[in-house]
């Protein structure tokens, strides 16, 4: 079988900013804000239609946090956004503080440019530890769309949701592997495909990769179930354990630290309810540098290639365990 192939969409970060624009003419109480960088973020389109509910602030992502908890006790919707390492590592005691800590409010924050397919920007830019921290938060739904598509119905379900929401969104172009009008649901994982081999868990640009691995896969005999988990918490965790229990083998792929984010969150699962063999495909314990996305995402593993590799050696210890969902 060959390896699937998919037409190349919007950036996620383009679709937040379509999504944006159409709440704003659905909810009068749909407001937003920017620190500086509406036109990266693509929040600058709302500020252009709803220029009386839109405030680009300047380079200060913690007094944003602070005006948007204000705008969300008077009974707004707050969409804020920046670039993802700035708005969650500079915003993070405000968020802390008066979005976690002060009943829940009713703040979305959107964080840009994540991840490392950023690409010429460099590390300095590079949010790789933005999903850990939205985990952090109490209260806080975190979730990483993997497409255009995804994006843009994740986001209005924002809007929706009655809490505080961290939305990681990306530079480049992705690919499509949704159709119009798929429905998504914060906390219920998607299914891509079924196998009983191995089960690949990803979010973000990582699930087109899935998806290319499992054709890699099957091509050497090797069934493999992929599940988009787009929404790192809450956790899907009936999914995740069902995919556990049919494949005996897990791997987790995203683009993030290897530490604190989905990989993280599957393990913490699975420790608790049914450890398998894992494997985890991620930013490894570094930063990364400046170059090319397609460069960088070869460099640090990113790739359905190196997919391929973690599922076969989660697939190789699930066979030493001795039986199908053994312990490591």
């Amino acid at each position: 079988m060959p390896v699937r192939t998919f037409e190349t969409g919007p950036a996620t970060r383009d679709a937040y900013g379509d999504a944006l624009c159409e709440l704003g003419a659905e909810n009068p109480r749909v407001v937003a804000l920017d620190a500086d960088l509406s036109k990266s973020t693509k929040s600058g389109v709302f500020g252009k239609k709803f220029p009386d509910r839109y405030w680009n602030i300047g380079i200060q992502e913690m007094n944003m946090v602070g005006m948007a908890c204000g705008l969300a006790n008077t009974g707004r919707i707050p969409f804020i956004s920046s670039f993802a390492v700035f708005l969650m590592a500079k915003g993070f005691d405000q968020l802390r503080m008066n979005v976690a800590y002060a009943c829940e409010n009713n703040v979305k924050v959107v964080g840009s440019h994540g991840g490392i397919s950023i690409g010429e920007d460099g590390p300095s830019q590079m949010g790789i530890e933005d999903v850990a921290l939205g985990c952090l938060l109490p209260g806080f739904t975190v979730c990483v769309p993997a497409d255009a598509v995804a994006a843009k119905a994740l986001t209005k379900a924002a809007a929706d949701h009655p809490g505080p929401v961290y939305l990681r969104m990306g530079r480049p172009k992705v690919p499509l592997v949704y159709r119009q009008g798929e429905r998504f649901a914060f906390g219920k994982a998607k299914s891509h495909a079924t196998g009983g081999d191995v089960a690949i868990l990803a979010n973000g640009l990582m699930l087109a990769e899935a998806i290319r691995a499992s054709d890699l896969l099957r091509d050497e005999g090797i069934e493999a179930t992929v599940l988009d988990v787009h929404t790192v918490k809450p956790l899907d965790e009936e999914a995740v354990l069902a995919a556990a229990r049919e494949c005996g083998a897990v791997v987790t792929a995203e683009e993030h630290l290897v530490h604190g984010g989905l990989g993280t969150a599957v393990a913490h699962c699975l420790a608790l309810h049914h450890p398998v063999p894992l494997e985890f495909v991620g930013v490894a314990d570094t930063y990364a540098e400046s170059a090319t996305p397609e460069q960088l995402l070869e460099k640090y593993g990113l790739t359905a290639r190196a997919i391929a590799d973690a599922a076969r050696r989660a697939a190789a210890r699930k066979g030493r365990s001795g039986s199908r969902g053994g312990g490591h």
